[in-house]
């Protein structure tokens, strides 16, 4: 003897079977509650990526010549100074003109910092073997970062940066020429800024990353918190006497001054 009831059916024992019966209209309010949710849930992301979106259009300083590079400038932007806590001086470089920023390297971290902490797109002038990492390479491509082989000729790049100084872009280099830290032996800086600052005739301004705490790494400096600080300070006119503006900028980023040859 059984008997049937919404839930399933009921045995003569008192045990209820496993073959539950969903009533039509109980079906229909899953399917709808399961719809909406799903809506809900789809509508949520839209306005949330579009509020993101916007808030990196806000953010943004630097004229890329692409939506997608100005949105990615104005998020590392927030990124940096919200984790990393960066705090920087002015840095008055001007709406037009070339100019060579040189800084001491410390990290990975350090493209990023410079990045949100310049008012104007920042051509990098950075080692090969970095530009051709796979997962970052079109970033590279798109930002006109230039490769220079470290241990042969450098001429190529070289002509490249020369290039965009005289049609008045910002050139960053790192005249170390790899991570350095400060209680490291004194490295000789690369002659190459020098030459590059004469032949362009344009100013130098030497920037100083500090606050780093992962310092001496590469991509996990970046997933660090930090409270980094940028000190940057007067431009350097390289005359003919380019040994002394090494030795300037060597007071102030570190390292041993060398004179082009």
């Amino acid at each position: 003897m059984s008997f049937t009831c919404t839930g399933g059916t009921i045995a003569g024992n008192g045990k209820i079977g496993h073959n539950l019966i969903i009533p039509g209209n109980n079906r229909l309010y899953i399917y709808i509650y399961i719809t909406l949710s799903v809506v809900v849930l789809l509508s949520g992301s839209f306005f949330f990526w579009r509020w993101v979106l916007r808030r990196c259009e806000q953010a943004c300083r630097a004229d890329w010549g692409s939506v997608w590079l100005n949105r990615l400038d104005g998020l590392n932007r927030i990124f940096c100074r919200s984790f990393h806590k960066l705090r920087h001086d002015s840095m008055a470089l001007g709406s037009d003109g070339g100019v060579l920023l040189a800084s001491n390297h410390v990290s990975g971290l350090d493209p990023l910092l410079l990045v949100a902490a310049c008012d104007r797109p920042l051509r990098f002038v950075i080692a090969r073997e970095q530009y051709e990492r796979w997962w970052l390479r079109w970033l590279f491509k798109a930002m006109g970062c230039i490769p220079v082989d470290r241990g042969k000729n450098p001429r190529s790049a070289f002509r490249v940066a020369l290039e965009a100084l005289h049609d008045g872009e910002v050139v960053a280099i790192f005249p170390h020429g790899r991570i350095h830290l400060s209680h490291q032996p004194p490295a000789r800086l690369k002659r190459g800024v020098a030459l590059l600052a004469q032949l362009a005739s344009v100013p130098v301004l030497p920037l100083l990353i500090e606050g780093v705490r992962g310092q001496g790494m590469t991509v996990a400096a970046v997933l660090i918190p930090s409270r980094a600080r940028i000190t940057i300070f007067e431009c350097i006119h390289f005359g003919k006497n380019a040994y002394v503006g090494m030795q300037r900028l060597a007071e102030r980023i570190g390292g041993i001054a060398t004179a082009p040859e």
